[in-house]
């Protein structure tokens, strides 16, 4: 498989997974399948990426020397080759999506209408930290407009 089929289809997989969770009834069951599902599924194929990757299993198409996590130019060649770049993509479409799921079970539990909940729900799957910080200040604004922190 390509890494161009590999990147669609996590893509494909993670924009569905955002669509039941912020247009379907939050039943337990889907609830349950969007963490260990869609996350865990999608943590499985960052994981695979990874080793196949590092242990040279699959060729990244580039060359990563000189690759590391202290210099942007470092960055920018982990990312150089599309199996680096897809393992990024994955990295974030996993994280932002299990944010997502905590975003919407929080807002439940505190009772936060679904219509509060759309547009925050689509920050953070357009820009994870976005949509999160937005949600935090939100969130602490109705614990303090109650005097309870929890």
């Amino acid at each position: 498989m390509s890494w161009d089929a590999i990147f669609g289809a996590a893509n494909m997989f993670a924009l569905i997974s955002w669509v039941a969770l912020i247009l379907l009834p939050r039943w337990p069951a889907l609830l349950s399948a969007i963490l260990f599902l869609s996350v865990g599924l999608l943590s499985l194929l960052y994981a695979g990426i990874l080793i196949g990757l590092v242990g040279g299993f699959v060729d990244p198409a580039g060359d990563m020397t000189g690759g590391n996590f202290s210099s942007i130019e470092g960055v920018q060649t982990l990312f150089s080759s599309k199996g680096g770049l897809t393992l990024g993509w994955v990295h974030y479409l996993a994280f932002d999506l299990f944010v997502g799921l905590w975003i919407a079970r929080d807002a439940d539990s505190k009772n936060f209408s679904r219509i509060l909940q759309a547009p925050i729900l689509l920050a953070t799957f357009m820009a994870g930290p976005l949509g999160l910080f937005v949600w935090l200040i939100v969130r602490e604004g109705r614990a303090r407009a109650r005097g309870r922190f929890s």
